[in-house]
């Protein structure tokens, strides 16, 4: 079967559709089902090797972003309840990707840590993920990573745009100050 380029098919009739204002806009909704798909299958298959599935990578991919998340503000990002966490935490606890202090001033709270560990198959999967990113944003010229930051910036509820941000500015200050 031959693929033609994506340089090819951009900007052609069939690349984007008239529709109706009234509407759904089939072509986007699919092709973010269709791109997510493929996005998280990449990690998937590296994580299917230690018996994790996608609920251990969003957990391992924030502890490793935020090192000393409280467990609190994890499940806030996660929106996902305690008890999902709670399994999906053990096992990565146990096998060593995650660690779990108390906190200083209150020892009530869980403040979570990437091991090394956790750390490199965070740093493995985030890899496979910005290798297929790339090979999309080398496809679609010299503004796509702005283009494509912006267009899933105004995905995020508005309510919340502004905390991801900050989530995001803060991760990448942290990396980068690393010693």
């Amino acid at each position: 079967m031959s693929v033609t380029p994506l340089r090819d098919r951009l900007g052609t009739p069939e690349a984007a559709p008239t529709r109706p204002a009234d509407e759904p806009i089939w072509d986007v909704i699919e092709l973010l089902f269709f791109a997510y798909r493929d996005f998280v299958g990449d990690a998937d298959d590296a994580l299917a090797k230690f018996g994790f599935g996608r609920a251990h990578h969003r957990v391992l991919h924030f502890v490793t972003r935020h090192p000393g998340i409280k467990v609190a503000d994890l499940l806030d990002i996660l929106n996902i309840t305690k008890q999902s966490l709670g399994r999906v935490l053990k096992q990565l606890v146990d096998q060593g990707y995650v660690l779990q202090k108390e906190g200083e001033s209150d020892r009530r709270q869980r403040l979570l840590y990437a091991t090394p560990k956790g750390e490199a198959l965070a740093m493995k999967l985030a890899s496979l993920q910005t290798e297929r990113i790339a090979r999309a944003l080398a496809d679609l010229g010299p503004d796509a990573h702005a283009d494509a930051r912006n267009f899933l910036i105004a995905m995020i509820d508005n309510r919340e745009r502004d905390h991801v941000l900050q989530l995001i500015s803060r991760a990448d200050r942290l990396r980068h100050n690393k010693p």
